[in-house]
């Protein structure tokens, strides 16, 4: 299983432009038998982004349509949630929805892994079975890492436009600026450039401000990142 998790992540690094794969994905590497990415919230509005098929739509449309669910505690709480019996244990916790999701499909267990950069929780990745199933901690820390990536791919095509628009306006100054802060939250998080930068432009589009001014709070120390269980937090 991890070889498969290592080539889905491989995949989903290079799935630019492919959403199918955000949810197919997950199938090649946990025995379950549905899968669906959907975005939640205000930051970049609820829809569904991907699915495996009809009964995995279906799931995230009446949580949608319900308001409760796997999929919005994953994104309220920030970490994974699972429920091995919907049919039992998801009525205490989801009445509305775990009597819907029994009635109209097949799902017995549910999990929802937070779709997030960062701070920045905007979706969620939901996973079922048919027959009653109950993840290690081992796939849970590792559907959770491929749901962080698809999180980097759904927050850079939201941002991409905000920052042509910011590049419009952005001087010379500005630009050395978030080069310098790049660098510093590089060195904070130990990642890659392209996600530290990711990681303040995502800070700046979940505050509404440009990149520039985040990236001066970052240079003056008002503003610095670090990792806390394999989650990136905005310290202040």
């Amino acid at each position: 299983m991890d070889d498969a998790f290592a080539e889905a992540m491989v995949i989903l690094d290079r799935a630019d432009g492919s959403p199918q794969l955000f949810s197919t994905t997950f199938l090649d590497v946990f025995p379950v038998d549905g899968a669906s990415v959907s975005t939640l919230g205000d930051v970049l509005g609820t829809d569904i982004v991907s699915t495996t098929g009809p009964d995995a739509r279906t799931l995230d449309e009446l949580q949608f349509d319900l308001g409760e669910g796997p999929c919005w505690d994953a994104v309220r709480l920030g970490t994974p949630v699972s429920e091995a019996d919907l049919n039992q244990g998801g009525v205490g916790r989801w009445p509305a929805f775990a009597a819907a999701a029994v009635q109209k499909g097949p799902a017995v267990s549910i999990f929802a892994f937070p779709v997030a950069v960062g701070s920045l929780r905007f979706g969620a990745v939901d996973l079922f079975t048919t027959t009653r199933l109950t993840l290690s901690p081992h796939q849970t820390r590792q559907a959770s890492a491929m749901a962080r990536v698809i999180g980097r791919h759904l927050l850079r095509d939201a941002v991409e436009q905000v920052n042509e628009e910011d590049a419009a306006r952005t001087s010379g100054s500005s630009r050395r600026t978030v080069h310098q802060a790049t660098g510093m939250v590089l060195a904070q998080l130990q990642v890659a450039p392209e996600e530290a930068l990711l990681v303040i432009q995502g800070r700046a589009f979940a505050l509404g401000k440009p990149v520039a001014e985040i990236a001066v709070d970052v240079v003056e120390r008002r503003l610095r990142f670090r990792m806390v269980d394999g989650e990136i937090e905005a310290v202040e």
